[in-house]
């Protein structure tokens, strides 16, 4: 596996297990404020282990759909939620949704810089998915 290195909008990301690093305000702002929302907490919590669609998500953190849908687009913007498509056989793909961090840290250095530093899980995403 190659370490290349990845930079957006102020993250650089090794492509081994190593954390990600934010600096720019903006995306750090951004993993704050969905980490400061309870119902997004509950829902990274529910998609810790299994990857659940907006539907189960909303059922399973007791959320209106609508809420579910933006507090999972919250979620997704800052980099804590994967999605990625479950192929059914009907023809009806639906996007579910996987926790994608392990731990997040925030560092305040002497000259009043912030880094957040993200470290994600291991999604082992399958290259074939279960049809259902």
């Amino acid at each position: 596996m190659s370490q290349s290195q990845i930079a957006v909008a102020g993250r650089t990301q090794t492509s081994t297990d190593e954390p990600t690093h934010v600096t720019d305000t903006e995306s750090i702002q951004s993993v704050l404020d969905a980490l400061d929302d309870t119902d997004c907490r509950r829902i990274l919590e529910a998609t810790r282990e299994d990857a659940m669609t907006a539907g189960e998500i909303a059922d399973e953190c007791d959320l209106a759909s609508s809420t579910a849908y933006r507090k999972i687009d919250l979620l997704a913007d800052a980099d804590l939620l994967t999605e990625e498509l479950r192929i059914r056989r009907s023809g009806k793909h639906v996007s579910e949704y996987t926790c994608a961090i392990e731990d997040v840290t925030l560092s305040v250095a002497t000259d009043g810089g912030v880094e957040l530093s993200v470290s994600h899980c291991d999604t082992g995403a399958e290259s074939f998915p279960a049809l259902d």
